[in-house]
C-alpha cells in the first residue's frame, strides 16, 4: 500500500504514517509507554508466549488446567481487552458468575507478569496507546495535530478499542476518511463491532457516502451470486455490486456424501483442470472456516500425490530453532523477558535444571526483579552451581546486549548463534534434523538481511516487531506450484483463478 501511494503522491508519503492500527500504535508506545510505567525496550509476547504465560498464571493460582484451558481463558481476556476492559471492570461485570470471577483473577495476574517481563500482548498494544493518549493531554495534542487527516481500511473488521483510538485521533479535526463494507464483516469471532460502521453516521455527522459499487476483480455470475446473497442481511446499506467484466462461468454447487467425497470430488476436479485447460497447482485454493477442516483434504492430496501448502499451519516462525533465536534475541533487548530466559537458559545445555530454575523464579518473585538478574547475581542468593554454570551465558548476554544498537541485525544474529554455542550444538548431534534446524537458521538470517535491506537504519525492537507482527498471509510463497488451503479469514482480499469452499453446510459457513 505504501509504495502505491507513493508512486500517487511522490516522497511526500515518506512523511505519512501507513501501517497496521498495531505497527502504527508500537511507534507511539516506543516514544511514549514510559508513562505508563513501562521500558521503551519492550517485547511483544506472540500466541504461544501467552499461552505459557496464562499456564503460569493458572498454576500459580492452583486452577485446574481441565476447566480452565490456557486457550479458553486467553480468548476470554483477548475478547475483554477488545472491549477496553481491565481486570477490574471485567471482575465487576461478572456479577458473582464463578468462572468469570476465576478468569478476572488469572486475568489480573496475567497482566502483572506481563509487566513484570516488561511485555505487552497484541491487544496491549493497542489499548496502551489509548491510556496515553487519554491521560497525557500533550501526547494526544502531538499526535492530533500530526495525523490532521486519518484513513481506515477495512472498517468493518474493527472493534471498540480501535474505534476509541481513531476517534481520539480524529476528534480535533474531524476529517477521517474509512472505507469499509457490511457485508463483508466476518471477524466477530475476533472481536470485530459491525456496529462500527453501521452507527458511522451517528459518530461522526455530516459524513458523505461514496458507494463503490463497480467491481474491477469478479465476474457478473460471480457478483450476481453474491448480490442474491447479501440482498437477504437485515442490516446493509443499499447498494448493487456490477462490473464491465464479462459473465463468466457460472458458480458450481455440488453436494457431497461426506468430507472424504467431498475431498476426492476437488481433486478431481483439480486434476480435470489442470489437464485440459492448462492450469498450475498454484492456481487452486482450497478455503474452509475451520483449520481442523484440511485434514480429510491433506490425506486425498497427498494420495494422489498432489503438491499442497497450508496457511496458518506449521509455520516457520514456530519451529523449535527459529523460537530459541528468537528467545535470544528478545532477552539480549529486553533481560526482563523471563519467558525468553526461561526457554534458552538450557538450550544448549549449561546445567541449569528444572529445581534451580524454580528456586530462581522464586528469588525473582519475592525480590521483584527479573529472572536474569537473580542468575546475574546467582552467588548473593546462595545458588553457587547457577553461579558458575552460567557464567558464560550471562558473559554473553552482556556483551550482545552492549553492542546490539552498534552492529547490524544480522551480524547480531551470527554472533548469537556462534557465542552462545547453539550451532555448535546442533553440529555435534550430526543427525538429518539438526542439519535440517540449521539450514532454518541460515534462512533466519536471510530474513534479517532482507529486512535489512527494507529499513536502513533498523532496530532490532523494530526487528522483532516485523516478526511479531507478520500474519499467515504474508508468509504465502507465490512462486511455489503448490495447491493452497487456508481459511476463509485468511483468504480475504487475495485472488486464486479456481477457488473450492467446502464445508458449506448450515451452523458451519454462517458461523462467520
Amino acid at each position: 500500500m505504501k509504495t502505491r501511494i507513493e508512486g500517487l503522491v511522490g516522497d511526500v508519503a515518506n512523511e505519512m504514517w501507513i501501517g497496521t492500527f498495531h505497527s502504527i500504535c508500537v511507534k507511539i508506545l516506543r516514544r511514549f509507554i514510559d508513562r505508563i510505567g513501562y521500558q521503551s525496550s519492550f517485547i511483544i509476547f506472540d500466541t504461544q508466549d501467552q499461552r505459557t504465560l496464562i499456564k503460569q498464571c493458572l498454576k500459580e493460582l492452583n486452577i485446574d488446567d481441565k476447566l480452565f484451558t490456557d486457550r479458553g481463558v486467553l480468548a476470554e481476556i483477548s475478547n475483554s481487552k477488545n472491549e477496553i476492559l481491565t481486570p477490574e471492570t471485567y471482575l465487576a461485570r461478572a456479577n458473582g458468575e464463578y468462572r468469570k470471577e476465576t478468569i478476572a483473577e488469572v486475568y489480573k495476574l496475567y497482566q502483572k507478569k506481563l509487566k513484570q517481563n516488561n511485555s505487552l500482548d497484541f491487544d496491549d498494544i493497542i489499548n496502551f496507546t489509548i491510556n496515553i493518549l487519554t491521560e497525557n493531554p500533550d501526547v494526544l495534542e502531538y499526535y492530533s495535530e500530526k495525523f490532521k487527516y486519518v484513513l481506515v481500511d477495512e472498517y468493518q473488521d474493527t472493534n471498540k478499542a480501535q474505534f476509541t483510538l481513531i476517534t481520539l485521533l480524529a476528534a480535533r479535526h474531524g476529517n477521517i476518511t474509512v472505507v469499509g463494507d457490511n457485508d463483508q464483516g466476518i471477524y466477530s469471532f475476533r472481536g470485530a463491532d459491525i456496529s462500527n460502521i453501521l452507527n458511522f453516521e451517528k459518530d461522526f455527522p455530516g459524513t458523505k457516502i461514496i458507494k463503490l459499487e463497480q467491481n474491477y476483480r469478479s465476474t457478473k455470475n460471480i457478483l450476481n451470486a453474491a448480490n442474491a446473497v447479501i440482498k437477504n442481511n437485515s442490516k446493509k446499506y443499499e447498494k448493487n455490486l456490477w462490473t464491465e467484466k464479462e459473465d463468466g462461468k457460472l458458480p458450481e454447487f455440488h453436494i457431497c456424501d461426506n468430507e472424504y467425497d467431498e475431498a476426492s470430488y476437488i481433486v478431481e476436479q483439480i486434476e480435470h483442470l489442470k489437464r485440459e485447460e492448462y492450469y498450475k497447482y498454484s492456481d487452486f485454493a482450497i478455503l474452509y472456516r475451520m483449520n481442523t477442516q484440511s485434514r480429510s483434504i491433506e490425506e486425498i492430496l497427498v494420495r494422489e500425490n498432489i503438491p499442497y501448502k497450508i496457511v496458518g499451519g506449521h509455520k516457520f516462525y514456530e519451529r523449535k530453532e527459529i523460537k530459541d533465536i528468537i528467545a535470544y534475541l528478545r532477552l539480549i533487548q529486553n533481560t526482563s523477558d523471563n519467558l525468553s530466559l526461561q526457554r534458552i537458559i538450557n538450550e544448549p545445555k549449561r546445567g541449569i535444571g528444572k529445581t534451580s530454575l524454580e528456586k530462581i523464579e522464586n528469588i525473582a518473585t519475592i525480590n521483584g526483579i527479573s529472572m536474569y538478574d537473580v542468575i546475574k547475581r546467582a552467588d548473593e542468593f546462595g545458588l553457587n552451581k547457577v553461579f558458575a554454570n552460567s557464567r558464560e551465558f550471562i558473559n554473553t548476554i552482556e556483551e550482545l546486549s552492549n553492542e546490539k544498537d552498534n552492529i547490524k541485525i544480522s551480524d547480531l544474529v551470527k554472533q548469537t548463534l556462534n557465542k552462545t554455542g547453539y550451532t555448535k550444538a546442533l553440529e555435534l548431534e550430526e543427525t538429518t534434523q539438526a542439519e535440517n534446524r540449521i539450514e532454518n537458521l541460515e534462512e533466519f538470517l536471510t530474513v534479517a538481511i532482507e529486512f535489512e535491506e527494507e529499513a536502513a537504519e533498523s532496530t532490532l525492537a523494530e526487528f522483532l516487531e516485523s516478526i511479531t507482527l507478520v500474519s499467515d498471509v504474508d508468509n504465502l510463497e507465490e512462486t511455489e506450484d503448490s495447491v493452497t488451503l487456508m481459511t476463509l479469514h485468511s483468504a480475504k482480499g487475495l485472488e486464486f483463478p479456481v477457488v473450492f469452499l467446502v464445508g458449506m453446510e448450515d451452523r458451519n459457513i454462517p458461523k462467520l
